[in-house]
């Protein structure tokens, strides 16, 4: 659907020109507000809001359109469900691996050795934000998660941005259209292909008001919750992001070195949206710049348009790891035993909730009660010694499935035949010149 511009000649932009180092001032100027004038940087909360809603206005019509363009396009129907069986099979191996690190991790490091919380003085009213969302994710199982994949509508499906519910019925469409196939399906096509061109300028147009949501965004975090809010959570959220870190550096990074590329310069080729998923807490923010950036960097847009939508609810690798992490932490916090069937069982029910994650409001905390309730020896109530840091936490949770996701696509297109890697090679040597914001 897009073309990339080689231009090793053209003159350099000014520096105050690119998307990261506005962002990256942004940054700095929302740290500077929110110790300088707290008040005033809470308020600015409105920018990031604005923004997250203006990205979110468009995600779900562009993953639609990318999705049945690429189903469409691909003209081997047996060809999309091998790469949608391979990218589920890498998803569970992904999900399992995070899963191990965090709980290896929490019993090295023992974060909540020494706490001694007693989980009768602790507030249950604390999660009363949470209670309503609980429903979607207790009582129905794997089946009534597959229920909620089905939409009610196909327009309720893009007017509610539910991701799953959109892709579901994108393959569905895009699977009709290639089967109808001659000068309609043509026809059909090129109209999507065209809708798609025009959604995407619309988002190059959004992308540069980002700044701003991360001006808001930052500010608002250290202006409402200060450093001092980390109290003695603190060893908790450094050693999350620790985990995270060896995590893409070793794990990730292993899995691209296989694929023959380097994570780090990967990194450093999206280090505008990695910015941004780290000011803001979420990977909504940039789901649509992704995918056109795998997209220019090689990988074929049929295994984009189908990897990274289901990547959002079924490979949260940082989520994942969070899940077992937090679970042991509350479990050491309350000096509760646990056994090795205890761990068994954590690992098996978290790699069921783990997949409910997107879409639910509060989703981290909800999906850890959800995993506790199935855990009988840790105080479900333990869950309110991580309220307080869940916004820190949920930075780096974001930035983790984000590049997880990304990682997810280039290895399957590398699996399946659809990397160009020697195009990939060049994008992420710095030899030809990307930008999303160009439409």
């Amino acid at each position: 659907m897009s073309t990339i511009t080689a231009a090793p000649t053209a003159e350099p932009k000014p520096l105050y020109t690119s998307l990261f180092v506005q962002v990256l001032a942004a940054l700095v100027l929302g740290v500077i507000l929110g110790m300088a004038a707290p008040d005033f940087a809470v308020s600015l909360k409105i920018l990031s809001d604005a923004f997250l809603k203006l990205i979110s206005m468009i995600v779900a019509p562009i993953v639609f359109c990318v999705v049945v363009h690429g189903i469409a396009g691909a003209g081997d129907l047996k060809k999309v469900g091998r790469v949608g069986v391979k990218a589920l099979v890498y998803f569970e191996v992904m999900t399992t691996v995070a899963l191990v690190v965090g709980l290896l991790l929490a019993y090295i490091f023992g974060p909540g050795h020494g706490m001694n919380i007693d989980p009768s003085t602790l507030d249950a009213k604390a999660l009363n934000t949470y209670a309503d969302n609980a429903h979607k994710l207790s009582g129905g199982g794997i089946g009534a998660f597959l229920m909620n994949v089905i939409p009610t509508t196909s327009f309720d499906a893009l007017s509610r941005n539910d991701v799953l519910q959109v892709l579901f019925f994108a393959v569905l469409f895009g699977v009709g259209l290639a089967l109808v196939g001659g000068e309609k399906g043509a026809l059909v096509t090129s109209m999507i292909d065209a809708a798609s061109t025009v959604l995407f300028r619309v988002m190059g147009l959004i992308v540069r008001v980002a700044p701003l949501g991360v001006l808001g965004a930052v500010a608002y975090t250290v202006g409402k919750y200060g450093v001092g809010s980390l109290k003695q959570l603190v060893s908790l959220v450094m050693l999350f992001y620790v985990s995270v870190g060896i995590f893409v550096l070793g794990v990730l990074g292993g899995v691209m070195a296989l694929a023959g590329l380097n994570i780090l310069k990967f990194l450093a080729y999206l280090r505008e949206e990695l910015t941004i998923v780290l000011a803001t807490a979420s990977s909504d923010a940039v789901l649509p710049q992704i995918m056109k950036k795998l997209e220019r960097m090689g990988v074929k847009d049929s295994v984009v348009g189908l990897v990274i939508p289901t990547g959002y609810s079924f490979n949260l690798d940082a989520f994942s790891i969070y899940l077992t992490l937090a679970v042991v932490f509350i479990a050491q916090a309350t000096n509760t035993p646990l056994s090795f069937g205890d761990l068994l069982l954590v690992l098996g029910v978290s790699l069921i909730t783990s997949k409910g994650a997107h879409g639910v409001p509060g989703s981290a905390i909800v999906i850890l009660a959800a995993t506790l309730n199935a855990v009988p020896s840790i105080p479900a109530i333990g869950l309110v010694l991580v309220l307080s840091v869940d916004w820190f936490i949920g930075m780096a949770r974001a930035l983790g499935n984000l590049v997880g996701n990304c990682v997810a696509t280039v290895v399957v297109a590398a699996w399946e035949g659809d990397l160009d890697r020697a195009k990939a090679a060049k994008v992420l040597e710095g030899g030809e010149l990307v930008d999303v914001t160009a439409g």
